[in-house]
């Protein structure tokens, strides 16, 4: 508990920045009046002009690729990787303040939020308003610690996490306003409300699960001297300033990566039907936790550790060679190298390249390491020749489970929880703009097997230009 007698950060005060400095909400309600005029007139200009042409394969094969959504947080380029309102992530790491203030350490997350959702790269001391408001709002509604610990151990964190983020939907102020029949143009308030509510109290939520699921129960004390990260990590049971670098990365980098991955689609989409944030971001969660998706981090450490098991049982050193053995005995077995590979990056992935950057810089000598920089010398190559890749580079989740194992955090199952705290900055910052310019429901067109039978008797060459 911290010193206030309280689970988490509620109650507690970080001094504020100089009263001249305008609040997030502040900035953003002089930005809304503008954005909505832009698009309306963006609308105006060019709303039924041709934006994409959709073929036969992206309608079998999820919608891949096919411009159908706005995001405004974040850009996904399939050569450069994502960015951040138009910053590539070396550029956050030199702009964005640090918690040290020594631009050589990771950005904080307070401050990513505020440029996602103003677009602005913020000031220290506006990410020190953040972190207090963050704080002020942090503490949990009484029925949710108990049912937190009343899960059984065998529930998966992921399930555990979603049905938390609903219980603390009791105090969605955007259900209880739009209920009340609050006008559309204020939704926007409401929105950023539930949403900054659940960012302050995700941390101590997905501490509870981690306590309560493989160690005593007990949350580590919080300080109010601290940030949003190291404070999470404090209550996870950790207190190591490298690790709170680390904390600050990832949850940086998981935070947004444009709109059609699942995540944050199905939260976008959940949105849509006016469902609250929390209904919305335990959509997005639920996504989250799928194979194919979020829960492929803990997959990538599991085989990079079988791989170093192997290798001890065989009495083989790690190195190319004995690398490249493993890979291809790998893929002759028919599995798939986990890590490598993208629906859209077509090159090594910059959040695996900034992870790679960090380890290079506080754990050098780390024996997982060693491996997963040798396998990134190798693998690349295999896949290339194995022919059955677009991308056989790495991706974020190759090199982030290494990290945290590090740091002594060696519970795989529980690394997509991590994901999911990271990614809510990014849909709910969307979510947030979503409402603030009255997006629609979402509603595309489906057709049957037999439809499409019909179309291609009638259509042999398909639609025409």
């Amino acid at each position: 508990r911290g010193a206030s007698g309280q689970h988490g950060l509620g109650g507690y005060r970080r001094p504020g920045p100089p009263l001249s400095v305008k609040s997030l909400k502040e900035t953003l309600a002089e930005q809304i009046p503008k954005k909505q005029a832009q698009w309306k007139q963006m609308k105006t200009d060019h709303g039924h002009k041709l934006i994409d042409t959709v073929t036969l394969d992206q309608c079998l094969g999820g919608a891949r690729s096919v411009k159908c959504m706005v995001w405004e947080t974040s850009l996904l380029d399939a050569q450069e990787g994502i960015r951040f309102r138009g910053y590539t992530i070396p550029e956050l790491q030199e702009k964005l303040p640090t918690f040290s203030g020594i631009v050589a350490d990771e950005p904080m997350p307070e401050g990513l939020l505020w440029l996602l959702l103003t677009g602005e790269i913020p000031s220290k001391a506006q990410v020190d308003l953040v972190t207090a408001d963050l704080a002020s709002r942090a503490k949990l509604p009484a029925h949710v610690e108990p049912l937190i610990r009343s899960f059984p151990k065998d529930m998966h964190s992921m399930t555990q996490l979603s049905i938390a983020v609903l219980a603390l939907q009791t105090e969605s102020i955007f259900a209880k306003k739009y209920h009340e029949g609050a006008p559309k143009s204020q939704y926007w308030e409401f929105v950023y409300e539930d949403s900054m509510n659940l960012l302050a109290r995700l941390p101590e939520v997905a501490a509870l699960i981690y306590r309560c699921k493989f160690h005593d129960g007990k949350l580590g004390a919080t300080d109010p001297a601290l940030d949003y990260s190291a404070n999470f990590n404090r209550m996870l049971g950790f207190d190591n300033k490298s690790f709170d670098e680390l904390m600050r990365l990832y949850i940086s980098i998981h935070s947004d990566h444009e709109g059609g991955n699942a995540s944050a689609h199905a939260t976008h989409l959940v949105g849509s039907t006016l469902s609250d944030p929390y209904l919305s971001l335990s959509g997005g969660l639920n996504a989250l936790a799928g194979p194919l998706h979020g829960l492929a981090n803990q997959e990538v450490l599991g085989w990079i550790i079988d791989l170093q098991q192997t290798f001890k049982s065989r009495g083989l050193d790690v190195n190319k060679d004995t690398i490249k053995d493993f890979a291809w005995e790998t893929l002759k077995s028919g599995k798939v190298i986990p890590g490598y590979g993208h629906a859209v990056l077509r090159k090594t992935d910059p959040r695996y390249t900034c992870q790679r950057e960090f380890a290079l810089k506080h754990l050098p000598d780390d024996e997982l390491f060693k491996i997963v920089e040798t396998i990134y010398q190798v693998v690349p190559d295999v896949l290339l020749e194995h022919g059955k890749t677009k991308n056989p580079f790495p991706n974020v989740d190759s090199h982030s489970g290494v990290l945290l194992q590090h740091y002594g955090f060696t519970e795989h199952e529980y690394y997509t929880v991590l994901f999911g705290v990271g990614r809510a900055f990014g849909v709910l910052s969307q979510l947030f703009w979503d409402r603030a310019l009255g997006l629609p429901l979402e509603r595309p067109k489906s057709v049957t097997p037999e439809w499409i039978m019909d179309f291609y008797q009638k259509n042999p060459d398909g639609l025409k230009p």
